[in-house]
C-alpha cells in the first residue's frame, strides 16, 4: 500500500472510534418487546382479546374526545359504547 492509503485507513480506523457504540433503536427494543409482552400476559388474564377495526376518521375523534372527557382510556370508551349499543338491538 501507499503511505497515503495507509494514512487515510488509519484515519477511517480513529474516525470510527469516536462513534457511539450501539444506536437507541438497538438498545430500547428488547424492554420494550418485554414491557409488551408482560401487557399481553395481563390483557389475557383479564379476559381482552386485541380486535383490530376500521373506523371512519370523525368518529375516531369522537371516541378521543369522550375519552379525554370522561377521563377513561380509550379501551374502557369503546367498550362502554359497543356494550351499550348491544343492549339497545
Amino acid at each position: 500500500m501507499k503511505p497515503a492509503d495507509l494514512q487515510k485507513l488509519k484515519g477511517k480506523t480513529i474516525a470510527a472510534r469516536n462513534q457511539p457504540g450501539t444506536p437507541d433503536r438497538f438498545g430500547k427494543g428488547g424492554l420494550e418487546s418485554a414491557d409488551r409482552r408482560e401487557q399481553r400476559r395481563l390483557d389475557q388474564e383479564a379476559g381482552l382479546v386485541p380486535f383490530a377495526v376500521k373506523l371512519h376518521g370523525d368518529l375516531v375523534k369522537e371516541l378521543h374526545a369522550l375519552a379525554q372527557s370522561s377521563g377513561k382510556n380509550l379501551n374502557e370508551v369503546v367498550d362502554g359504547v359497543v356494550r351499550k349499543g348491544l343492549k339497545a338491538k
